[in-house]
C-alpha cells in the first residue's frame, strides 16, 4: 500500500492512466471488429467504410503508445487484403 503522499498520487495516476488506456483500447478492437463484420457480411462497400474510419483510429491508437507502430501496420494491411479478396 501507498504511504508516502507522492505514492499515493502515482497510485491515483495509474489508474486514472489505466481506466483511459482500456476505454482507447476497447474503441480501437472495436472499430477492428466492424470491418471484420462487414467483410464475413459480404458487403465490400460497407467493409471499406469501415475501414475508412478504422484506420485512423488504429494510428491514434499507436501514436498514443498503447499498441506497436508494427501491430499496426499489421492490422491495417491485413485487413484490406482481406477487402481486396472479397473482389
Amino acid at each position: 500500500m501507498a504511504n508516502s503522499p507522492q505514492a499515493k498520487k502515482r497510485a491515483r495516476q495509474a489508474e486514472q492512466h489505466r481506466q483511459h488506456n482500456t476505454s482507447l483500447r476497447s474503441r480501437f478492437r472495436t472499430y477492428v471488429k466492424k470491418v471484420v463484420y462487414a467483410i464475413d457480411g459480404g458487403d465490400k462497400t460497407a467493409a471499406e467504410a469501415a475501414y475508412k474510419n478504422a484506420v485512423p483510429v488504429i494510428d491514434s491508437t499507436c501514436s498514443k503508445g498503447l499498441i506497436h507502430k508494427n501491430k499496426a501496420a499489421r492490422h491495417k494491411s491485413r485487413l484490406n487484403a482481406r477487402i481486396k479478396a472479397m473482389a
